[in-house]
């Protein structure tokens, strides 16, 4: 599968946001978007998911347009920066409800196992985020898109979270966003750097310096 998100300007308050963007993403590889901070790397991930409109943009997959929002059609899991379930929510529950397995979890996650019964906000944000990172990704969908997955999650769990998408990305298209750059950069196949209102591809990370993005 190809996903392709063209023609996309976004305003705020007559200033442009988002202008001139251009991505494409395959199954089997990670796309990431990387760009300083207040760039518009989760308003661009909005668009792409469907629930932030903007002035133009223009959503294909396959080449066919998709003229309505892309969450409506069924391929696409979202992580947002936010906590998306519900607080009192039990752990238990919230596998159940997204048909995920807990015992795969708990294979790769033995700690959390002490947590199944427990409400989601009986957890630290970072172990919260390890749950709903993991939730999505294991998900079934054809598109996932990450909106800072690794944000306050220990280390240990980030490469175990990094090992989950390089496995997950063989059936998916992956879009991945995280002002870790470090790991995005380990994670991806493909990049994009969001500057100036306008995407712009990566062909080799020396460009990240050109572009002022590493120092």
């Amino acid at each position: 599968m190809v996903l392709e998100v063209d023609n996309v300007e976004l305003n705020f308050k007559n200033k442009r946001i988002l202008g001139g963007i251009y991505l494409k993403a395959k199954t089997g590889k990670v796309t990431a978007i990387l760009g300083n901070n207040g760039c518009g790397k989760s308003s661009l991930l909005n668009i792409v998911f469907g629930n932030l409109k903007p002035k133009y943009k223009l959503i294909r997959v396959n080449g066919k347009p998709i003229l309505k929002p892309l969450y409506k059609t069924g391929l696409v899991k979202y992580l947002p920066q936010y906590h998306f379930i519900p607080d009192g929510i039990k752990v238990k529950t919230a596998f159940r409800f997204f048909d995920v397995s807990w015992t795969e979890f708990i294979q790769t996650f033995e700690t959390f196992e002490k947590y199944r019964a427990f409400n989601l906000n009986s957890l630290s944000g970072g172990e919260r985020r390890v749950v709903e990172t993991y939730i999505i990704l294991k998900s079934k969908s054809a598109i996932t898109i990450l909106d800072e997955p690794f944000s306050h999650i220990a280390p240990i769990y980030v490469e175990a979270i990094k090992t989950l998408i390089k496995k997950e990305k063989k059936e998916k298209i992956i879009i991945i966003s995280d002002h870790l750059y470090k790991h995005i950069i380990e994670s991806s196949d493909n990049i994009y750097l969001l500057k100036n209102a306008t995407t712009k591809k990566i062909n080799n990370l020396k460009e990240l310096k050109d572009y002022n993005y590493l120092i």
